[in-house]
């Protein structure tokens, strides 16, 4: 997570409270467009999308006064495939103010350039994707010389005391025994890490999930994680949600899920879903929540969206804290 200024971590932490008690969203995902120039094998998306219906950058500005989030999320599909993003981001945007802004990218498309002149729009961080340390990756995402490039682009960026990049790693049966190197690989390229938990609901692909037999494996693994994190500070997932994901795996599943209030989607069309699996086409948070949240009893993901808007609120407060 970038350095904040005093003042703005100030409005972002009263933004929590506020909106944890109000029953309002700490997390809004804006899934500007679900074109996507990758093809991941973990997800349902990828291709172009023609006549997608898209909601303006102005649009979108009122969502994020309407909805009041602490972070939002600028995703997809590939949100830099829109020619508009940068508007997108600066009709959001709020000087000293929430939200916290992230784009979610798999940085086909990101240059030092285009990251300078995002950030200077108002991007506080990146997150880009990473699920193998090699070019393993390129394969998995479908894009050829993937991985050299997001390390080149960390490489070049070497040095700099607020570069706002963490690296987005999908954890899955065929890639958890790389997590130490992958942490390893963050470490030498001065960014962060952030784990998250595989879900079927995109694909209904099920062999990705961690079979019970290999769930001590995965165990061991989050140690040797834990450790590496309280060495060197530069993995943002907690203690809570490694726990939860074990938990995920071993029950394929996780109950009591909070989609509609305590995160939630804006879809390309500026329409309200309660998650990226879930798509609807809401209306208002009121509607949502009466319609869906009051009646949700999903189980099926664990992502990091949900995993980190779910913590407690003394989780919350303390992994915030040491995060920035």
């Amino acid at each position: 997570m970038s350095r904040l200024s005093k003042t703005r971590q100030l409005a972002l932490g009263l933004r929590g409270v506020k909106n944890f008690f109000g029953k309002k969203p700490l997390c809004v995902s804006f899934e500007i467009t679900y074109s996507c120039n990758a093809r991941c094998q973990h997800c349902h998306l990828g291709g172009m999308i023609k006549d997608e219906k898209r909601a303006s950058p102005e649009k979108f500005g009122l969502r994020a006064r309407e909805l009041g989030p602490v972070v939002a999320q600028i995703s997809g599909g590939e949100p830099l495939l829109r020619k508009d993003l940068k508007d997108i981001i600066q009709a959001i945007y709020r000087p000293q103010r929430p939200p916290y802004i992230v784009i979610t990218t798999n940085a086909a498309l990101l240059d030092e350039k285009k990251y300078r002149e995002l950030r200077e729009a108002g991007v506080d961080e990146f997150s880009v994707s990473l699920d193998y340390p090699d070019e393993r990756h390129d394969k998995f995402r479908g894009i050829p010389g993937l991985f050299r490039k997001i390390e080149n682009l960390c490489l070049a960026l070497k040095g700099e005391q607020d570069k706002g990049i963490t690296l987005s790693c999908v954890v899955h049966r065929y890639n958890y025994q790389e997590l130490i190197k992958l942490a390893q690989k963050a470490y030498e390229w001065e960014v962060n890490l952030n784990f998250s938990t595989y879900t079927w609901l995109r694909t209904k692909k099920k062999d990705y999930l961690i079979p019970p037999e290999e769930l001590p494996s995965l165990e061991k693994m989050i140690r040797q994680i834990q450790e590496f994190r309280q060495a060197h500070n530069t993995i943002f997932t907690s203690d809570y949600v490694l726990k939860g994901m074990v938990e995920f795996f071993r029950h394929q599943g996780q109950p009591n899920c909070q989609a509609g209030v305590r995160f939630l989607v804006v879809n390309p069309d500026a329409q309200l879903s309660p998650c990226g699996l879930i798509l609807k086409n809401y209306s208002n948070l009121r509607q949502l929540q009466a319609e869906f949240s009051a009646h949700n009893h999903c189980t099926a993901c664990f992502t990091s969206i949900r995993a980190n808007s779910e913590k407690p609120p003394w989780v919350l407060l303390k992994d915030n804290l040491r995060a920035i």
